[in-house]
């Protein structure tokens, strides 16, 4: 078993910002080339995957992350889930609750991002310091890679199925051909924005996030018009039952946001010295304000006509020359969703180990993820694939979410980016046998609870059952790790010896 050698004690730094660490490259990856000005790489492939960014190539301002995540979350899938809430049995203003309360939790996502700037690496490389260097590829393929490959099929189904209706106008019938070839040829253009990486993300989102929001403002106004503001469900929820439902749906807006345990990647290029409150307060804002009103507007279409085909039932609402217009923006912000889903997939298969260029552990996520959306397409009713994989993600996310907001916490938000790309024995982040107990435990016994609590369509957990199938999950699932997470920490000498 290796020893931690335990480094030289130095006065910490405030916690807004990070030591700046020796300006090397890791042996993770080959040397990068040097970063130009932000306008000038956005038609070059990114050279950097997960290693560390120096100091020279640091650039931009903490807002610049709210087009980022603006532009993705103007999305069909949060009108999905708008729909879905309706079809769980709530009513208008208890869904916008669940809308609001689920939201919420886009707070730890903007916290966590900031870890980004502090360590110069990517949430992949930076939970080292919660799990190890063996243990955190564990986490990464479960929580980085795999639930990531699974909203990559989730928003391509979504993306597929309102390109599939775009055909039908034209004369083209569905099929399973039709079918294929629209979800080919819309993930062939998310891959293309995923290859170029940050650079041409940050680039290209400030205008498109304009352009969505102009377009989805404009199908909002129809849909407010059409909406019937009075809507009851034909049988109300009440008492246990709306607080289950409630709780459900809590859980499902929450996944979102959630499912962002890899916001430090988009904010890694920004200067060491970048505000904590920046960052969170740019990064939350940009994933609030259209999910919010994006899901709300599934809510009101949902009042006003059946949303078991949302595409079609959208269609209702809007006049014959903008429902094309509205549609083509449906797939452009899927794509701009999925880009950023695929470039941090690509990430995390580079940081479980497999030494491939980025571009190309982006590819080979792409073709997972096509083919499980062909299978989500043609075999699972999508409403319910929705729902289901969703609710149950949380149940990985909140914990995992809970022990990297401990982390952050324990170590004042000071990481070292060259000392966590070393893979070595004995590293400063191997811990013991590569693993960091308090991650493992904390997290496993996070996710454990979390099942148990946990009330979906296809599973209810004892514990869950045993409250009228109130679902908590989620804040189980972040508190009960956070709080462990702290308490092995401050007892382990090997933790200190990390800090």
């Amino acid at each position: 078993m290796s020893q931690v050698t335990p480094p030289e004690i130095t006065e910490p730094a405030p916690a807004t910002a990070a030591p700046a660490p020796a300006e090397t490259t890791p042996p993770t990856e080959a040397p990068a080339l040097t970063h130009p000005e932000p306008g000038e790489a956005t038609m070059r492939v990114e050279t950097h995957g997960i290693d560390y960014i120096p100091s020279s190539e640091r650039h931009g301002r903490a807002r610049d992350l709210f087009a980022v995540w603006a532009a993705p979350n103007v999305n069909f899938l949060a009108v999905v889930i708008g729909a879905t809430l309706i079809v769980m049995g709530l009513n208008l203003w208890q869904a916008l609750a669940a809308i609001v309360l689920g939201n919420v939790f886009s707070i730890i996502t903007g916290i966590v991002a900031a870890s980004g700037p502090a360590a110069g690496t990517p949430s992949e490389v930076i939970t080292r310091a919660m799990y190890g260097v063996r243990g955190n590829r564990i986490n990464v393929a479960i929580a980085g890679w795999l639930i990531s490959v699974c909203y990559l099929a989730i928003n391509w189904a979504a993306a597929t199925t309102v390109m599939v209706g775009l055909l039908g106008r034209v004369g083209i019938p569905s099929s399973g051909w039709t079918i294929a070839v629209s979800a080919i040829v819309i993930a062939a253009v998310t891959m293309a924005i995923s290859v170029y990486g940050h650079g041409l993300i940050m680039r290209l989102y400030q205008p498109l996030a304009i352009v969505l929001a102009v377009i989805f403002a404009v199908m909002a106004v129809f849909v407010v018009g059409g909406a019937h503001w009075g809507f009851a469900p034909a049988k109300p929820l009440g008492g246990v039952e709306l607080v289950a439902m409630m709780a459900a749906g809590v859980a499902l807006v929450a996944s979102a946001p959630l499912s962002y345990t890899n916001s430090a990647d988009f904010a890694r290029y920004l200067p060491a010295a970048t505000r904590v409150r920046d960052v969170a307060l740019w990064t939350t804002l940009g994933m609030v304000v259209p999910g919010v009103l994006a899901t709300f507007v599934g809510v009101l279409a949902a009042s006003a006509v059946d949303m078991s085909s949302p595409e079609a039932g959208l269609e209702k609402f809007l006049p014959a020359w903008f429902a094309p217009i509205f549609l083509i923006s449906v797939i452009i912000g899927t794509i701009a969703n999925n880009a950023m889903t695929a470039y941090s997939s690509g990430l995390a298969l580079q940081a479980v180990g497999i030494r491939l260029p980025r571009s190309r552990t982006v590819l080979l996520d792409g073709t997972v993820g096509v083919i499980m959306t062909l299978v989500a397409l043609l075999v699972w009713n999508f409403l319910d694939s929705v729902s289901n994989a969703l609710q149950l993600s949380v149940t990985v996310l909140g914990p995992v979410m809970g022990v990297y907001l401990a982390d952050m916490l324990w170590r004042r938000n000071r990481y070292d980016g060259v000392a966590l790309s070393d893979e070595a024995r004995g590293s400063r982040f191997w811990f013991s046998g590569g693993v960091h107990a308090a991650g493992a435990v904390a997290v496993l016994v996070g996710i454990l609870l979390s099942l148990l609590c946990s009330a979906t369509l296809v599973f209810t957990g004892p514990i869950a059952a045993a409250m009228g199938g109130i679902d908590l999950s989620v804040p189980v699932g972040i508190v009960v790790p956070f709080v462990i997470y702290l308490v092995m920490v401050r007892s382990s000498a090997r933790s200190r010896a990390s800090l």
